[in-house]
């Protein structure tokens, strides 16, 4: 896997770039080009960092029993890396890049639920008078296709 440098990012209505929306950390950055206060004839980048703090998250967000969260912690590098793989063309050839050379994928602290991934747990189901263990999706619309 190739490192590459480059960026795409989306303009929303406001003509702010989005530079970052990590909804596995609650986080999105946006920016936009503005008149600078001191001097309008100079244009300033502004940044809007929002962060949503879920306060009554679990620690593991896929166990209903752990304890309620009570460090967050961001890093704004971490936002900020792109590390979803896609294909670029260099010289000729289609190679596989990430936009980020710090991804550990396993490293991640989710805050609350990426609607993308499949989360899982095992909760207790009385049938039949018994109590057996039974897996079950957390968020069912990412795990099965229909």
């Amino acid at each position: 896997m190739y490192h590459l440098a480059w960026s795409t990012q989306a303009q929303d209505e406001d003509e702010r770039t989005v530079l970052v929306n990590n909804k596995c950390k609650c986080a999105r950055i946006t920016s936009r080009i503005i008149p600078s206060p001191e001097d309008p004839t100079q244009d300033i980048v502004e940044r809007n960092i929002r962060i949503i703090v879920p306060l009554n998250n679990r620690e593991n967000i896929s166990d209903p029993t752990s304890p309620v969260r009570t460090k967050f912690v961001y890093h704004l590098s971490d936002l900020c890396k792109k590390c979803d793989p896609t294909e670029v063309e260099l010289d000729n050839q289609i190679i596989t890049v990430t936009q980020s050379n710090i991804c550990d994928e396993d490293n991640e602290t989710c805050y609350a639920y990426d609607r993308n991934k499949c989360y899982t747990n095992k909760v207790p189901l009385l049938y039949g008078g018994k109590t057996i263990m039974v897996e079950t999706a957390l968020t069912p619309d990412s795990c099965y296709s229909d």
